[in-house]
């Protein structure tokens, strides 16, 4: 009973892919037409598989010439989302929208990193998203609103960073980042932290058994998860180098952010059970920064407590000069003003 469901489903499914394929035919500009045919054959209904990658690279490779034809690449891709109630659409756009910023080319990627011009949160507009048709789609309706989250807050970070995390085409070298700024470097640690904490907002994994399109969710997921570690290693490690120049304030701010990261560590170790070298240096230095920063905090508090007692006694001290300067004053005024009527009166005499 459940194959000949699915079955049906299946030809619904491929009834509206060529009803789409026929609509772009129809109202489609002949310079588009091959755009919404690419997206379309990226983004069937057939919910057994993720997008083929060989559409994929058709799709990648048709957004590398102009600015144009990139920009509305990325318009159709939206628009698409947007307009579809169907999960295993909506999660395949994602899925589309996710390679780009791992794999694809600089003109297509700088157009994504640029919609909508106004900017904003929640610009994917699938805080709401449901799918009832069936129980499981209506789980998998969860799912695309944390993918969708997630995409923002990568695409967020990545803005902050000046590069797309887990991109082939990004660089970051040490020797750029030891020319930050204490604030640059507080800013970009704490955007990537953002970003492990919607990691870590992921459903409960039931539905991933058999689940083709999860599994290449939870795939490009653990890819970014190892890209932020190495940002994170390389930024950490430079305030391993600056610690003792640190601020009281920069101090208490990286306090604040390393302690938001360790927070995430045991539901990071569920998602990801894979062990790297990388996560494992990660998490000694995150815990050597914590300890060593909490001393220095202390070292500030220390200093800062000598300081205020030193300015204590330095103002009492004046104080107790002032106030014996006061009283002579006072004495000596109070002497000519009570004597001043006897001196007056004898010079009448």
């Amino acid at each position: 009973m459940g194959k000949k469901i699915l079955t049906l489903r299946d030809l619904i499914g491929a009834i509206k892919d060529k009803a789409s394929q026929s609509k772009a035919a129809f109202i489609s500009k002949p310079s588009s037409f091959s755009l919404h045919l690419a997206v379309l054959r990226a983004t069937t209904h057939a919910p057994s598989s993720p997008p083929d990658d060989h559409h994929i690279s058709s799709l990648l490779t048709l957004g590398d010439s102009s600015r144009a034809t990139a920009s509305s690449l990325i318009v159709i891709i939206m628009d698409r989302l947007h307009r579809t109630g169907d999960s295993t659409v909506a999660l395949k756009c994602l899925l589309i929208i996710h390679q780009i910023i791992k794999r694809g080319p600089f003109i297509l990627q700088d157009q994504l990193s640029i919609f909508p011009a106004t900017g904003g949160r929640n610009y994917l507009k699938l805080s709401a998203f449901r799918d009832g048709a069936t129980a499981s789609r209506f789980t998998i309706s969860a799912w695309i609103r944390f993918y969708s989250r997630y995409i923002e807050s990568l695409l967020y970070t990545s803005r902050i960073l000046g590069h797309f995390l887990s991109s082939s085409s990004s660089c970051n070298t040490d020797e750029k980042i030891s020319t930050f700024l204490n604030s640059d470097l507080i800013r970009d640690v704490d955007s990537l932290v953002q970003l492990i904490e919607e990691t870590v907002k992921l459903p409960d994994s039931l539905l991933l058994d058999g689940n083709k399109l999860l599994y290449e969710v939870i795939g490009l997921l653990c890819s970014d998860y190892l890209s932020t570690v190495n940002e994170l290693l390389i930024r950490l490690g430079e305030f391993k180098e600056r610690l003792s120049c640190l601020s009281f304030g920069d101090s208490v701010e990286l306090s604040f952010i390393l302690k938001r990261l360790e927070g995430c560590k045991e539901r990071l170790s569920v998602l990801f059970s894979v062990k790297k070298p990388s996560t494992e240096l990660l998490w000694c230095l995150v815990s050597e920064l914590s300890l060593k920063n909490d001393d220095l905090k202390v070292d500030f508090s220390k200093r800062k407590l000598i300081m205020f007692e030193k300015s204590s006694e330095s103002a009492r001290f004046n104080n107790r000069v002032m106030k014996f300067g006061d009283s002579v004053q006072f004495s000596s005024g109070r002497y000519e003003m009570t004597n001043l009527p006897l001196m007056i009166v004898k010079g009448r005499n």
